[in-house]
This record gives C-alpha cells, sequence and structure tokens, in this order.
C-alpha cells in the first residue's frame, strides 16, 4: 500500500474517532435535554450520524487490514500490476495515454489514477509490453496497446 493512501485513511479513522468520541456524544446529550426523544429531530439525526460514523470506522479498519496484506514481493516485474504506470497507445483516438494502476481509495482518472477495479484498470493487469487490450468501458469498447512499462519495482 503507498504511504500517501495509509496516511490518508488513518487520517480519517482519526477524524471520526474524534467525532465519535467527543463530538456526537455532545450533540446527544444536548438533543436529550430537548425532552420527547421519539419526535426529537436533533437526537434522531444525531444517532443516524453515529451509526453511520461507526460503520465507516469499521469499513476503513477492515480496508487498512486488506492493503496491510499485500505482499510487494509476489507483485510481477514485468507485467501490469497494483503501482504499476503504463503508457498506452489508445487505437479508437489515436493517442498516447498514460495511467498509473492505484487502490480505488487514490483513483483519479483526470489525473491518469486508475483503480484496480476499474474496467481499464483490470483489463490491463497481467499485460506484458505489446499485448492488445479491448475493454468494454461504459462509454462504449476502447482498444489499447501496452507501449511502455514501469512496475512498482522499478519506481522503488
Amino acid at each position: 500500500m503507498s504511504e500517501t493512501l495509509r496516511r490518508k485513511l488513518e487520517e480519517e479513522v482519526r477524524a471520526l474517532e474524534y467525532e465519535l468520541n467527543s463530538e456526537l456524544p455532545l450533540e446527544l446529550k444536548k438533543a436529550v435535554a430537548h425532552g420527547d426523544l421519539s419526535e426529537n429531530a436533533e437526537y434522531t439525526a444525531a444517532r443516524e450520524r453515529q451509526d453511520f460514523v461507526k460503520a465507516r470506522l469499521a469499513q476503513l479498519g477492515k480496508r487498512l487490514s486488506e492493503l496491510s496484506l499485500v505482499n510487494f514481493n509476489s507483485i510481477p516485474r514485468d507485467r501490469v500490476s497494483f503501482g504499476s504506470t503504463v503508457v498506452l497507445y489508445d487505437v479508437n483516438r489515436g493517442v498516447e495515454v498514460e495511467y498509473k494502476i492505484v487502490a480505488s481509495e487514490e483513483a483519479d482518472v483526470p489525473k491518469g489514477l486508475i483503480s484496480t477495479s476499474s474496467p481499464i484498470g483490470r483489463s490491463l493487469l497481467g499485460k506484458q509490453v505489446g499485448d492488445n487490450v479491448i475493454v468494454q468501458t461504459p462509454s462504449g469498447k476502447k482498444e489499447f496497446e501496452v507501449l511502455r512499462l514501469t512496475t512498482i519495482h522499478d519506481e522503488a
């Protein structure tokens, strides 16, 4: 997992834990002071937010755990995989495009960061220089040729 992604997820965890342990209890206490909880919108909103924060914390914990299990030694050195930067020839448009294969949390298509779970990312995994790739995307079929590849090992 990239250090940037780990830091980003850990910062979100810290912010949510602070909200859950400091801010939400105060909101709930204020709402309870208003009286009848059955018709108390502030109390309902605070409880719903509390449930959301707990669920998001569980989700983030699971994701951090999953990402920490990535074995960088098992990432291929000659094929597109997580962390690779790949230069493609877009056959349909007649131009070169560059993508970096990243985790879903880091994806930013306008910046050329595509997720391993995106249609293009999934189609590129395991490809080598010279391979042709046909991808069905929401905007239609795209065809690429892999021109250059830099793996996570080359960048280290």
